[in-house]
């Protein structure tokens, strides 16, 4: 699995405004996902939206995967905007 077919599976199932994907060995994966579908999302369920848009590819292909998921909100107090 590469990067960037991650990265294309998590685009088809979630509006990103930015998105992310770090990890070259194939199967252990890191992901910076900044959406306004995360808003009024707790933690879990934003994981749950990004799991359900890469579907079997959790269980199968992909073996580790990190999440940090922010809204733009969020993201722009992080940024300091």
């Amino acid at each position: 699995m590469h990067k960037d077919e991650i990265k294309k599976v998590i685009e088809k199932g979630i509006d990103c405004h930015h998105i992310d994907v770090m990890g070259d060995d194939g199967a252990h994966f890191e992901a910076l996902v900044i959406s306004n579908q995360f808003l009024n999302l707790n933690r879990v369920q934003r994981h749950q939206l990004v799991y359900q848009s890469l579907g079997d590819l959790m269980n199968e292909k992909i073996h580790a995967l990190s999440l940090k998921l922010y809204d733009l909100s969020e993201w722009n107090q992080i940024k300091g905007e």
